[in-house]
Formats: structure tokens, sequence, C-alpha cells
């Protein structure tokens, strides 16, 4: 039984998005918004909001439970320090929070991931079904040798 740890986490997540981008609806405004504070614009990838919450529910069964305020440190990056010249360094900003929430919640109504008071956030025995699930399928259509003996 292949797990989430035995695939590369790429060929994962994508094909977990494409599982997902049928499960979850993307909100009105989600084209719109900017993915972080050091963004300039929106992502231009047509299956973002789908992406993303792959690679949340990923994030989150590895490292859960975990919050909204931690996972929007690692989806964060550098600011630029000044518009003109950029002669201040880069400072360190956040990934959007309601973004983040808004995915979480959604994956919440789906019951693959839950609210662990005062804690944050952990997957559900259906979450880890789904990873491991896919991680299984991932494996077998992956044609790279040194991954053979986790077949």
């Amino acid at each position: 039984m292949a797990t989430m740890y035995d695939v590369p986490a790429d060929d994962l997540i994508e094909a977990l998005a494409e599982d997902l981008a049928d499960r979850l609806d993307e909100p009105d405004w989600g084209e719109f918004a900017k993915s972080g504070v050091d963004r300039e614009l929106p992502p231009e990838q047509e299956d973002f909001w789908a992406t993303r919450a792959a690679s949340l529910l990923r994030k989150v069964a590895d490292r859960g439970p975990v919050g909204v305020e931690r996972l929007s440190t690692e989806y964060g990056g550098g600011k630029n320090g000044s518009n003109r010249y950029q002669v201040a360094p880069d400072k360190r900003a956040d990934g959007s929070r309601n973004l983040i929430r808004t995915i979480l919640q959604q994956l919440e109504e789906k019951d693959l991931v839950e609210t662990a008071e005062g804690e944050g956030r952990r997957i559900t025995a259906e979450g880890r079904s789904l990873l491991d699930d896919t991680a299984g399928t991932v494996l077998e259509d992956l044609d790279r040798p040194e991954l053979e003996r986790y077949a």
C-alpha cells in the first residue's frame, strides 16, 4: 500500500488537484484575489484553486494539526523593500489567510479535514484514504525505476 510519502509531492498534488477540481467550487472572488501581499497580480493558473487545495490537504496531513497562521507563513514570500530603487532588502510577507481559510472550510465540508479545538486543523480518515489511494494510482503511473521498490 503506497502512502503520500512514497511518491513525489509534485505528482501527488497534480493528481489530487484533478480529483478535487470536481469536489470544490471556486468562489466568485477567487479568480481576482492575490495569493499573498508580496504578489502583484492574481495567479494565472487555470486550476489554481484545486492545486492550492491539494497542496493544503497534503500539508495538513503531513504537519497537522496546523493552523491558518502557520500555513500562511509557509505560502508566503519576500516583499520588495523599496519600490523606486529597491535599495532596502526584502521583507518577509505571509500568504493570503482568507484564501487558505476558505479552502480549509471547503475541505471541512467534504469531511477531508477536521478542526481540532485549540490546535488547528488535522486530516480525517477519509482524507487520509483519499491521499493514499491517489498516491497508489500515481505510483502505478510513474515510470521511474528508483520508485519500483514501493509498488
